[in-house]
């Protein structure tokens, strides 16, 4: 069984631009929603987001929708515990492709790992 994890210095689950997830609403609060845009920069990327050292500067205090966890995708996204791993590898693998391109340094090292 594969296993998630963050690819350190990766850093597309940063790229927050509210045009590529149409339904944030769906599984977003109110108030999480508003949080959510007030992070997108003017780029489109997370005003949190390091550039130069492709991590983020509030980590310890990101909100719940930043949080890659079990409890929190059953919560949001009502994926169960079992295929937590796998929705989690395919969530990311979409949002690499999506910010860097399916055969970009990211990609590979992602691969690699998973």
């Amino acid at each position: 069984m594969k296993i998630w994890h963050c690819e350190k210095q990766c850093g597309a689950c940063c790229h927050l631009d509210p045009a590529d997830r149409p339904d944030l609403g769906d599984y977003l609060s109110a108030e999480e929603l508003d949080r959510y845009m007030s992070m997108v920069g003017e780029d489109g990327w997370c005003i949190n987001f390091d550039r130069q050292t492709r991590e983020c500067s509030i980590y310890e205090q990101r909100p719940r929708f930043c949080r890659v966890q079990s409890d929190i995708f059953a919560e949001m996204y009502d994926v169960s515990s079992q295929d937590f791993n796998d929705f989690a590898i395919d969530c990311c693998r979409q949002q690499i492709t999506g910010v860097y391109g399916d055969l970009s340094p990211e990609m590979s090292r992602y691969n690699e790992s998973h």
